[in-house]
């Protein structure tokens, strides 16, 4: 049986995945249209067309992979918790609309997923492109902490706050006399080779010898992370690490290939040079966010770039499924927190290497058209993504990993 175009286009964007793994990000993505849209961030792009009036929106930093759950919670460099956005393997410079369109458009496919009909999922996304408007109207970035958070963020700051590091590590790690190892647990971690584990550990130490505190880098083990759906497959890992001092006390960090913005072939604007593609991600990131997550740097391994953080407790993001019941309050509240939030990412990086200073946006958002067209392609392209995930489900067995 020979592939169809779609399945093509996904095999070819995948090539140079871990097999496995690949097999397993698959398997995620035929759960749901929604889940096969999070999989699948390059055909959106892929897709978009090149005469459309969204295309002349003024140019902004974005995430490039916006959708529902790209949202949550995360521990900042001065040590609060913040709720912001949280994903930005794909980010670049862009039409501002990029962003809200794939951010809308994963609205239409998560709540018919959640057995309302359309009228809610359009209600959900008319109130998000409001308060993303009113914000940058505004024309001040904001950020969201559990002081001021409502709602569902709150109550998710809120439990992040109790969360408990001794009982973090105590999941993700066994105690072998006083020296942690890392758990390794299906579908969650997987073992390295003693030579990965060695070329890891000199580029950690290499890169500790110019942070202020070296010993806390001092590496102690090392696993395959495996996580997240449309970068399974990427080279990903556990590091953990001696950090404060004790078995109770030590840190794990998330280590991350980082790969060219599945964006960069479609978008016209000029790009800055970065010296890898590791320095993007963490670049744009430190614009957009209110706070930088902690630990948030670059470091190269064999000619490859790698983005490093902290792997925190208190990360977590608000589950839209199937089974949990939601009120409409909640939900709006929701929404217009998004808005709030993509609103200052694109104040805050505003007048930065080509991106559009904040009176552009601010005018710009005072106009109406945008958001009649920004309804009516998420609309009808989250109906081509359901028709597309129905295909690829038929096929997905004959695709070659």
């Amino acid at each position: 049986m020979t592939s169809s175009k779609l399945v093509k286009r996904i095999q070819k964007f995948n090539r140079d995945r871990d097999p496995e793994l690949l097999r397993l990000k698959f398997q995620k993505m035929q759960v749901d249209p929604f889940v096969f849209f999070r999989g699948s961030c390059h055909l959106f792009y892929e897709d978009f067309p090149n005469h459309s009036a969204l295309n002349s929106a003024p140019k902004s930093w974005i995430c490039g992979d916006l959708h529902l759950e790209n949202f949550g919670s995360y521990k900042g460099d001065n040590r609060l918790t913040y709720f912001d956005l949280n994903d930005f393997d794909e980010a670049i410079l862009a039409p501002c609309t990029w962003e809200i369109a794939r951010l809308v458009t994963s609205i239409f496919l998560a709540f018919p997923s959640n057995n309302n009909d359309v009228e809610l999922a359009r209600s959900l996304g008319e109130i998000f492109l409001t308060a993303y408007a009113n914000n940058l109207i505004a024309g001040k970035a904001r950020w969201v902490e559990r002081e001021i958070a409502e709602g569902l963020v709150k109550n998710l700051l809120d439990e992040a706050r109790k969360i408990d590091r001794e009982e973090f590590l105590e999941k993700r790690t066994v105690l072998d006399g006083k020296q942690r190892q890392i758990l390794i647990k299906e579908n969650k971690t997987r073992p390295v080779s003693e030579a990965t584990k060695e070329k890891i550990k000199f580029c950690i130490e290499k890169f500790a010898s110019q942070q202020p505190e070296p010993e806390f880098f001092r590496v102690i083990d090392i696993a395959w992370r495996i996580a997240g759906t449309g970068s399974l497959g990427l080279e990903r890992y556990m590091v953990l690490v001696e950090g404060k001092g004790s078995p109770d006390r030590n840190y794990i960090l998330d280590l991350k290939a980082a790969t060219e913005s599945s964006l960069a072939k479609y978008v016209e604007c000029k790009q800055p040079r970065w010296q890898n593609q590791a320095e993007r991600v963490v670049t744009i990131q430190k614009r957009m966010q209110a706070i930088s997550m902690a630990l948030l740097n670059t470091v190269a391994i064999d000619g490859k770039s790698y983005i490093i953080r902290e792997y925190q407790p208190t990360e977590d993001k608000i589950e839209l499924s199937a089974e949990r019941e939601l009120k409409d309050k909640e939900l709006t509240q929701l929404m217009q927190t998004f808005g709030q939030i993509v609103a200052s990412a694109q104040l805050r990086s505003s007048g930065r290497q080509g991106s559009a200073i904040a009176d552009e946006l601010i005018d710009f958002a005072k106009q109406d058209w945008w958001c009649k067209e920004v309804m009516a392609y998420a609309h009808e392209y989250s109906q081509k993504v359901a028709t597309d995930w129905q295909e690829f489900c038929q096929e997905v067995q004959i695709i070659e990993v």
